[in-house]
Formats: structure tokens, sequence, C-alpha cells
């Protein structure tokens, strides 16, 4: 089973171009499995898993306390592999294909207020390399909604501060322009204006944000540096990028952006992925009008 779990995650990489963190995600839920056959079976051949063998999975998922979704992701992952296997000829059948995924919450995601952007956008000491970098990060992720792992892969060359965009390489290396603001612009010539204070002159880099020792930020940096920041100005609990591209697409919606257009900017597959932020802004209407409406009680 090890064999075909390394060459499924191989075809992920280089015939999908998956992400780094996507693949780590299913090489894991995969290892998991693998063992739980391996304990509940003692084999260790896909020939021998059934529709069984991924229920039973599924219900020790659940006794030992994984919420719905991650049982969902553990049983989509599962699904995709038996997909490939099937397509390579390596099992007959899927054995997960009819399994029903459990019903998930719909959760709105939580965002900052403008007012809470505004003093995050005010944390970093701008007088230094590492604060005038940090204030720049944060202007990009606001400004420009991107991804966690499309900020570390943005190249210097990437940027366009003349005509105040980026080119941006989402997931499956589908390109797409993402324009900025004036605030992220200041804050980008700020930064490339003490970038090589960080750079490493024995091993320079093109990435445009760099590591206090001069290396390309990795995600675990910028996830420690977003809870350090945005502590600062909120309670939120999950103090992640991703709050940041949550709020850039809440606060378009709120001014009256186009669906399709916050749709394109974020990088969505699907305009139904973009939609759930429209539920954040009818329930941001909600809490306006239960507090301002002198009927609303």
């Amino acid at each position: 089973m090890q064999t075909h779990i390394d060459t499924f995650l191989r075809y992920l990489r280089e015939g999908r171009n998956y992400s780094p963190n996507t693949i780590a995600g299913y090489e894991d839920d995969l290892r998991q499995f693998r063992s739980f056959v391996i304990d509940s079976a003692g084999a260790d051949a896909v020939a021998s898993i059934n529709r069984v063998s991924v229920r039973r999975f599924l219900a020790r998922l659940h006794t030992q306390g994984y919420s719905s979704r991650s049982i969902a992701r553990k049983l989509a992952c599962i699904k995709s592999f038996f997909r490939y296997l099937r397509k390579s000829h390596v099992v007959e059948a899927n054995p997960a294909a009819n399994i029903t995924s459990p019903r998930l919450d719909r959760r709105l995601p939580r965002t900052l207020d403008e007012g809470s952007v505004s003093r995050l956008m005010d944390q970093p000491d701008r007088t230094t390399s590492l604060g005038s970098r940090d204030a720049a990060l944060l202007e990009v992720l606001y400004s420009t909604g991107i991804r966690l792992g499309e900020l570390i892969a943005l190249q210097k060359a990437d940027i366009d501060l003349g005509n105040g965009t980026i080119k941006v390489s989402g997931k499956g290396s589908k390109q797409r322009i993402v324009p900025f603001g004036s605030k992220a612009k200041a804050a980008l010539r700020a930064y490339f204006a003490v970038r090589s204070d960080l750079e490493d002159p024995r091993a320079p880099v093109s990435n445009v944000f760099l590591s206090a020792r001069g290396k390309p930020m990795n995600p675990k940096g910028v996830n420690l540096l977003m809870n350090k920041y945005i502590a600062q100005v909120s309670d939120i609990e999950k103090k992640s990028p991703h709050l940041l591209r949550h709020t850039f697409a809440t606060h378009l919606l709120d001014r009256g952006a186009d669906l399709r257009a916050v749709k394109e900017l974020l990088g969505h597959e699907s305009l139904s992925t973009t939609q759930i932020y429209t539920h954040v802004s009818v329930e941001r209407l909600r809490k306006v009008y239960a507090q301002a409406h002198p009927k609303a009680s």
C-alpha cells in the first residue's frame, strides 16, 4: 500500500501541480488509513480493502473525537486515492465511492472589521528592516486576498509597482493578475528599499519576503507573525493569514463589489465557494439592523 501511496502523491505533485501543503495533508491522511488497515486486518494490500474497511476507519475516527469536517476531508482523500488506483488498473472498484460524507455545519468565516484592520497595519515598526517587511506583508495580504502559499511563492518579478498588480501562481499552477492599493504599494516600495539588509549575499533568492536570515519565509514564520500582530487588535481565535483573505473578500462585498469579480480575485474555481462571503455580509447587515432600527426587536 505504501508504494501506491507514494505513486499517488507523486502524481498529485507532478501531474496535478498540487501545493506542498495539500500533498502533506493527503500523505498524513493516507498514512493514518494505512496504519488502521494494518492494525485491524493485518494486511497491507489495497486489494484487501473494501467498503467495510473504510466505514470502520470512519467509525474509529468518530470515536476518537474527530470533527465531521476532518472525517469528511479524510474520506475525500481516500476516495481520491482509490479513484486514481482504479484509473491505473490497480483495483477494479473504489471501495469508498458510495460512502456518504458526514453532514457539515456551514461555518461562516471570521473576519476583522475595518477599524481593526487599520490598527493592525499600525503594529509593525516601519523604521526597521523587519518591521518594514512585516508591514508590506500585512498590506499585501489584505490588499490582494492571496493565500499563504501564494504569498510565500511571490517573486520580485511578479510585482509591478507601476501598474499596482501582482502575478499570482495559484492552485494547480494557475496564474492570475491581482491589483493592489496605494497603501500596499507604498509599503512595498519602503520594504524594497531595505530588503537588501535581509539578503544573504552568499545565497541570494528572488522571493519577495525574506526571513531574518535571508531565506524565503516559510508558513510557520508567517503564521507566527500573524498571531503576534493580530493578537494586538483582536481576540479572534484563529489568527492565520487566511483571516485577512476572508476579510479582504468580505470588505469588498460589503462595499458593493461584484461577486464574480471577487471570485476571480480570490482564484476560486467555483462561484459557490465565493458565495459564503455573501452570507457573512448578510449577517453583518442583520447586526447593524438589530442595533440601529427602532423596530428591530
